[in-house]
């Protein structure tokens, strides 16, 4: 068995952080394009992988981890709910579009 202390096992945490992530949370963004969702994985793995490189691997699990947890916590338990939207359905969706600033009826 090989050591987890290597960048590719970085590269397989962040991938399942990305995979979960998108099974549970996906449809938040099915309005992104393809292109934009993959640059933001690339983004976080890149930043992942460097700061592993320099040793600051626990910095970048912190932030990583500290930025999901906010955006589960305050943006889908607080602020939609406080919106009048569910945030784990994301329904009423032309109100959760309107608050994101996405213009569902120019993209049909």
């Amino acid at each position: 068995m090989g050591t987890t202390n290597n960048l590719w096992f970085d590269v397989a945490v962040m991938m399942t952080v990305f995979h979960v992530g998108n099974l549970f949370f996906g449809h938040f963004e099915a309005h992104k394009p393809v292109w934009k969702r993959l640059l933001k994985t690339a983004l976080f793995l890149v930043f992942v992988l460097t700061m592993s490189y320099y040793g600051l691997r626990t910095i970048a699990y912190s932030i990583i981890f500290g930025l999901g947890t906010f955006m589960v916590v305050y943006v889908h338990g607080y602020w939609l709910p406080k919106n009048g939207v569910n945030g784990l359905t994301a329904e009423p969706l032309d109100k959760y579009y309107e608050l994101i600033g996405y213009n569902a009826s120019s993209k049909k």
